[in-house]
C-alpha cells in the first residue's frame, strides 16, 4: 500500500511517498515560501505520484495554528501564523481535493508524536509528548492514545515561563514577545546573538543556559499537566547541540524537586526516529486515515 505524506514546516516542506516506514519510495523537499507557491509545488509532486501509480491515503501534518474541526468551514486551513502570507491559507482541502482517498490532517508535532509512538521512542505508551525546537517551538501532546483536542490544538510553544535570573532579553514572538518560542527558537537565538550563527557556539556559551532553562520549564509544565511516560525532543536547535538534552533532563528533575516521581532513566530523550520523526508523521496520519476508511 502506497501512502503519501506532506510535512509543512516553517522553513521547508517534506513530501514522502512510502510503502512502509522503512520503505521510502521517494522524498521531495520544497522550500517554504508563500502559501500559494509552496502549496502549488506540493500539488505538482502529489499529482505526479498519483499518475505514476496512485496512493491509498494522504497525510498532511502542518505548522499552525490550524483548524482541526472537521465540521468547520475552515477545516484544513492555517488560522494564524507568525509566517507572513500564511494566515487563512487553505492546506488540507486544497491538497486533498484532487485525490479520491482518505486524508489525515493534524499538526506537524502531533504527526511526529504519533510516528514516534508507532515506530520510535514512544512505542508502548499511550501518554507521550513530542517537542520540536527549530523555526518555532511545537508540542505534540498525546493523552490516552489521542492528540489533545479542545477549542484548538496544543500550542505550548507559546506559554510564558519563569525567566532565568538575570535574563531580561525581550524575545521576538510577534504575538507574545518573550513566550517560550520567542526566547528559544532558532530565529530567537539568532536574534539574541545579533544575527550570528548559533551552530558554531561552544556548549558553555551563556545563551545555552537560557535555552536549556526555558525548555526544562516547558517539560515541567508538560509533566505536571499530563504526566506523559516520556518526552522526546528534537528539531534543528536540539539536534545540533547534543549537550542540551542531558542538561534539560537534569534541570527538569531539579525543578520538580522530588514532588513527582518520573519514570526511571532519562525522561527527556532524543527521537527514536531521529530526523525522520517529522517526515514520517504524515505517513502515520495517512495510515490512520486508511484504516478508518
Amino acid at each position: 500500500m502506497r501512502l503519501a505524506g506532506v510535512e509543512l514546516g516553517g522553513t521547508k516542506c517534506v513530501c514522502t511517498l512510502a510503502a512502509t516506514p522503512r520503505e521510502i519510495l521517494e522524498r521531495h523537499v520544497i522550500a517554504t515560501t508563500s502559501s500559494d507557491e509552496t502549496v502549488g509545488a506540493i500539488e505538482r509532486v502529489l499529482a505526479r505520484w498519483w499518475e505514476e501509480g496512485a496512493f491509498a491515503a494522504l497525510g498532511v501534518a502542518s505548522f499552525g495554528p490550524i483548524d482541526l474541526d472537521p465540521q468547520s468551514s475552515s477545516w484544513g486551513h492555517v488560522i494564524t501564523s507568525a509566517k507572513p502570507g500564511w494566515q487563512r491559507a487553505d492546506v488540507a482541502r486544497r491538497l486533498g481535493s484532487a485525490f479520491a482517498v482518505p486524508i489525515g490532517f493534524d499538526t506537524d508535532v502531533n504527526g511526529a508524536a504519533l510516528a514516534e509512538m508507532k515506530w520510535g521512542a514512544g512505542q508502548g505508551f499511550h501518554d507521550f509528548a513530542y517537542v520540536t525546537v527549530g523555526t518555532g517551538v511545537g508540542v505534540g501532546l498525546v493523552v490516552n492514545g489521542k492528540p489533545t483536542r479542545g477549542f484548538q490544538h496544543c500550542e505550548m510553544g507559546h506559554i510564558r515561563i519563569p525567566r532565568l535570573v538575570g535574563d531580561e532579553w525581550s524575545g521576538i514572538c510577534p504575538y507574545h514577545g518573550d513566550c517560550l518560542e520567542g526566547m528559544v527558537s532558532g530565529p530567537a537565538i539568532k536574534a539574541r546573538l545579533g544575527g550570528d550563527d548559533a551552530c558554531a557556539l561552544p556548549p558553555d556559551h551563556p545563551v545555552w543556559d537560557s535555552v536549556a532553562h526555558g525548555l526544562a520549564q516547558l517539560c515541567h509544565v508538560i509533566a505536571c499537566t499530563s504526566a506523559p511516560f516520556r518526552i522526546v525532543m528534537g528539531g534543528g536547535v536540539v539536534d545540533g547541540q547534543p549537550h542540551l538534552l542531558p542538561r534539560i533532563d537534569a534541570m527538569l528533575k531539579e525543578s520538580l524537586a522530588g514532588y513527582m516521581k518520573l519514570p526511571e532513566g532519562f525522561y527527556v530523550t532524543a527521537p527514536g526516529l531521529g530526523a525522520d520523526a517529522g517526515p514520517l508523521g504524515p505517513i502515520a496520519l495517512a495510515l490512520q486515515a486508511a484504516a478508518a476508511g
